[in-house]
């Protein structure tokens, strides 16, 4: 007959209480480290596995081997769990470097309708050509593990991240015609206000703003209400009426905004915006227009509407390809959006453009003049 089962004898010194106690109040800690240390405390006080059981709500043979592990490695190395072996991984680096390598494909060039791979859809690939590609190990294999694959080996196959690259040949000597520009204008800003050479010449950038949309609501605004929504509330559904280009162009000098609101930006609306320019300076004032390389500012109708005007009058500084950063109305363009365009709602294209033109005459009563600095001192 088997004899009785005899309590173990587990000392603690009072900073292994203190520490237990502190870790049974705790909110944070892991639920078992929590148990585990209620266990230990409960025997201190009831050496018996089977009552600490009932106290606490586990199986006593639970108790006895977290007494057990307390006795053998200390009270506060039994609350962890004990180190795992865990199951030999099946998966050869062989199966995973095939595996990587065909996460580097597109999933079109092998077959599929998909451009790229899903971990799902890659998972079915290999699990299909795998065996065939001499690794067996990936017959079975599962979307977790390849992602878990993949993960390690910090590859994204289903993202796409966007870059820009460099097509234009001349993009450095571009640039820094363009920068001479900007140079001469800080020079000018420094001459007197009253000096004839500050008056011959006019800095402007030039540029367009297409596909403004007209777009109206089919309900009325809420205003904020306190204590009810402490914004405007807006049915999400609208009404499209088309939509208008903003051409406009900035003076460097004096911050004046010269703009025309018209329903495209063929070439005979840029045409429009040289006459507004032409008329708006002095007969002797030469022109200087930084733009880019848009059809309309290069096509027949402006060359020859160009020859037109006196030698001198226009001159014409484009900007590389991918370059449209380096003209300054660009900078207005994206203020504008923010503050005037942003969630307009209108009733017609004819509204939109009165507003938008009563947005450019709200800036013109307080021009703001703009500043280029990035890498003027390199400029020749």
């Amino acid at each position: 007959m088997a004899g009785w089962r005899r309590a173990i004898e587990l000392a603690m010194s009072d900073e292994d209480i203190e520490s237990l106690r502190a870790l049974a109040r705790s909110r944070t800690e892991p639920a078992r480290r929590v148990e585990r240390a209620r266990m230990l405390l409960a025997y201190c006080e009831t050496p018996s596995f089977y009552a600490v059981g009932q106290s606490v709500g586990v199986h006593h043979q639970t108790v006895e081997r977290c007494v057990e592990r307390a006795l053998a490695h200390g009270p506060l190395a039994a609350l962890d769990d004990r180190p795992h072996p865990g199951k030999e991984p099946t998966i050869t680096p062989e199966a995973k470097a095939w595996l990587a390598s065909l996460a580097c494909d597109k999933a079109k060039d092998h077959g599929y309708p998909h451009e790229l791979w899903t971990t799902r859809l890659l998972a079915r690939h290999a699990r299909k050509h795998g065996p065939a590609a001499g690794h067996a190990c990936l017959a079975n294999l599962v979307q977790g593990t390849v992602s878990k694959i993949l993960g390690k080996e910090e590859i994204k196959p289903h993202k796409v991240r966007y870059y820009l690259e460099n097509r234009d040949a001349a993009f450095e000597q571009k640039m820094a015609e363009v920068l001479c520009v900007y140079r001469e204008v800080a020079v000018l800003k420094k001459a007197p206000a009253k000096s004839k050479r500050r008056k011959s010449v006019a800095v402007v950038c030039c540029d367009e703003k297409p596909g403004i949309q007209a777009i109206a609501t089919t309900a009325p605004d809420l205003p904020p209400e306190p204590g009810v929504h402490a914004t405007f509330a807006r049915d999400h559904e609208y009404k499209r009426h088309g939509t208008l280009s903003l051409l406009a162009g900035i003076d460097l000098l004096t911050g004046k905004v010269h703009a025309l609101v018209r329903d495209r930006h063929r070439s005979r609306e840029f045409i429009e915006l040289l006459k507004l320019l032409d008329a708006a300076y002095p007969k002797g004032t030469a022109i200087k227009l930084i733009l880019d390389n848009h059809s309309a500012h290069i096509s027949k109708e402006t060359t020859a509407w160009l020859a037109t005007r006196p030698a001198g009058r226009f001159e014409f500084t484009f900007t590389p390809k991918h370059g449209s950063w380096l003209n300054l109305i660009e900078g207005f363009f994206s203020k504008f959006a923010r503050s005037v365009l942003r969630h307009i709602r209108v009733t017609s294209k004819h509204e939109l453009k009165q507003r938008i033109m009563a947005g450019i005459n709200d800036v013109n009563r307080n021009p703001v003049i703009h500043t280029w600095s990035y890498k003027l001192a390199e400029a020749a």
